[in-house]
């Protein structure tokens, strides 16, 4: 019986210790450009799904109207383009740079309208750890995030007012890098000496 409860223990110790050591010693990827842990995917979508389903509430309080979704897609540039993209353009360069990618929400292969709104509130509400995407909650009134989710619910077919709010703006003219006039020569010669 000894020797059974000494081989559970190291059955059990020997993991630990070369978990320990493939994070302790840098073996884990960590950089964006690495590929995935084993099963982190997995592990990852498992528990984001049984925490949605647990907290996302089942109905919204605030309506689809034109004007939560021209408030929603304004408020969608402001805090979500950088990453999550407009409309018919390509991904931020942002975007391009995280792991895992974040999805483009625009792009019909990656929309969310199929999701319920409760978890598009949720997922900006609370944000998605080791994703980049951060929770909204501390920095939005509830009000407009169940506005911004509800423009994501309704991407595939928003109002022409909405569609208009959501088109990227131009760039502007490009600026000199440095503003500021170039020194003067002095009578003697030397930039900025006196006489």
């Amino acid at each position: 019986m000894k020797k059974f409860i000494f081989g559970v223990i190291i059955g059990l110790l020997i993991p630990a210790a070369m978990g320990y050591g493939y994070f302790r010693y840098g073996y884990a990827p960590v950089a964006t450009a690495s590929a995935p842990m084993p099963f982190e995917k997995t592990m990852a979508r498992m528990a984001l799904r049984a925490r949605i389903s647990k907290e996302a509430p089942k109905t919204a309080p605030v309506q689809p109207t034109e004007q939560n979704l021209n408030e929603g897609a304004k408020l969608y540039i402001e805090n979500c383009a950088f990453c999550h993209g407009w409309p018919n353009q390509p991904a931020t360069a942002a975007a391009k740079g995280m792991f895992p990618l974040p999805p483009q929400l625009f792009s019909k292969d990656e929309m969310v309208t199929d999701d319920p709104v409760g978890v598009t509130y949720w997922k900006v509400k609370n944000g998605i750890r080791m994703t980049g995407m951060p929770g909204f909650g501390e920095m939005l009134p509830d009000t407009q995030i169940w506005q911004v989710s509800l423009l994501l619910k309704d991407a595939d077919k928003l109002p022409a007012s909405a569609q208009a709010a959501l088109t990227k703006p131009a760039m502007p003219p490009a600026q000199t890098q440095n503003n500021t006039p170039a020194p003067q020569p002095s009578s003697t010669g030397q930039p900025g000496k006196k006489k």
